[in-house]
């Protein structure tokens, strides 16, 4: 597996997030890291990655977040509308997601990621 099949969509400021990113780099993968607070993702990318790990919106959002943006009680919202905060507000989105060729996972806990990457020999 390449460095540029895996990719990290990462907080720096998350420890989660960065002991994911130094369990990848420990497995002799440097991964392309996208800082989604810098780069958000787009509904596209959101609906992607969701697909992907078989989650729904709500189960990808930080609920800590919706109180601190002010956005009242998510389970009011629909699934598009959850993907529209996402989108206008990446921290909404929990973290880190880690895609490889062989899935993509919500990395919480950090060990995770270990699922989805090329066993070493």
């Amino acid at each position: 597996m390449s460095s540029a099949d895996v990719t990290i969509y990462h907080n720096p400021a998350c420890g989660t997030s960065r002991n994911t990113l130094a369990l990848i780099r420990e497995a002799g993968i440097e991964p392309r890291v996208v800082e989604y607070l810098k780069t958000p993702a787009d509904r596209k990318t959101l609906l992607d990655l969701l697909a992907k790990m078989k989650l729904t919106p709500r189960e990808l959002m930080r609920e800590k977040e919706v109180a601190k943006l002010g956005l009242g009680d998510s389970s009011k919202w629909t699934d598009d509308e959850i993907i529209d905060q996402m989108v206008k507000h990446p921290v909404l989105m929990n973290r880190p997601i880690v895609v490889t060729p062989r899935g993509a996972v919500l990395s919480r806990p950090s060990e995770t990621v270990l699922k989805i990457l090329p066993s070493r020999s």
